[in-house]
């Protein structure tokens, strides 16, 4: 069953590999003949997909390690989105107008294998809040530190995609105090008044190792860290004893045009870690298979609760794709970056 489709499809594509960090000018927007149906697959009309700073990772040299393809020259961009079913071959366990997820993003429609295609069921209240990337948050302060009553609790990076839902989800966890770190006093006065932290570590001048202190006089006990860099060295001085340490992105090494987009070296004081009983562990989410799951569920109940809110900006139309993702790197943005189609 079908409905009636272009002849053409439109998808960005990299249209040179950057040397260093990407510009508008590397991504460029392509027709392409429409992907042509075949046993197994579906075809989506995208609505929204997600841009995420990953990709400047895969556009580098150091993906060694890394479980997503590289891109290269010519190569179509991919990640996170939503779409409806347009087509599918006789037999498929889909039908014309599902809802579904999947991850080729980045173009109007998809060609994508039934296997790797999730249909939406209603879970959470608006299909868009599918792109949230709270899993790895979520999952990280569950399984890997746990977040007790009345726990101090830094997130940097706390205005991104994930830090923004971060803080959220360690409050309804039972945090006392939930400290973040940002780049900008706007962003700063937003995670007070809309998202509910307790202080904000302005980076910049000066020492973070200093402001931190000031926002934490009695010390953390919980890190999320996104950033690493300066600001996972300044949480270990903070660190009370027997403090939890989850790593869930490195974006100082990630996002610095000095480097390949996929190291980001620091150096920690391992005397400190070993005297007060400090753990560092990094968060992979095939160690966890069930979270997803169990994220979507609660925070589906979340939402409809108005315990959590989705932070995130709507881009409009393919067109202004290849801008976006620059600007997400140049921190432009608040909370997750979606493109609406």
């Amino acid at each position: 069953m079908t409905a009636v489709l272009p002849r053409t499809n439109r998808e960005i594509r990299l249209a040179a590999t950057p040397e260093g960090l990407p510009r508008p000018e590397h991504l460029a927007v392509v027709d392409t003949p429409m992907p042509v149906l075949r046993p197994g697959h579906v075809l989506v009309r995208n609505r929204y997909f997600l841009v995420f700073p990953g990709l400047r990772t895969l556009m580098g040299d150091e993906i060694d390690g890394v479980p997503l393809p590289p891109l290269r020259g010519g190569d179509t961009l991919f990640g996170p989105a939503v779409g409806e079913v347009v087509a599918v071959p006789p037999g498929s366990p889909m039908r014309v107008g599902d809802t579904v997820s999947h991850l080729l993003g980045w173009r109007d429609h998809a060609l994508v294998a039934d296997a790797e295609c999730a249909l939406l069921d209603g879970t959470l209240p608006d299909p868009v809040a599918r792109l949230a990337p709270g899993a790895a948050a979520y999952g990280a302060l569950t399984r890997l530190t746990g977040v007790r009553e009345g726990d101090t609790v830094l997130v940097t990076g706390a205005a991104g995609a994930v830090g923004s839902l971060a803080g959220q989800i360690a409050r309804v966890l039972g945090a006392g105090r939930v400290i973040g770190s940002t780049g900008s006093p706007e962003k700063a006065a937003r995670l007070v008044s809309e998202l509910g932290y307790d202080a904000v570590v302005l980076r910049g001048t000066g020492s973070f190792a200093e402001r931190l202190a000031g926002a934490a006089p009695d010390g953390i006990d919980v890190l999320l860290d996104t950033v690493g860099g300066e600001q996972l060295a300044a949480a270990l001085g903070a660190a009370r004893p027997g403090a939890r340490f989850a790593l869930v992105g490195a974006l100082s090494g990630q996002l610095s045009p000095e480097r390949g987009g996929g190291s980001a070296p620091v150096p920690l004081d391992t005397f400190r870690l070993v005297v007060r009983g400090v753990s560092v562990r990094g968060y992979r989410g095939a160690d966890h298979p069930e979270v997803d799951a169990e994220w979507t569920r609660r925070f589906g109940g979340w939402l409809r609760s108005g315990e959590l809110s989705f932070p995130h900006t709507r881009i409009a139309g393919l067109d202004r794709a290849p801008r976006a993702l620059p600007d997400l790197i140049e921190g432009r943005y608040f909370g997750a970056v979606v493109v609406e189609l």
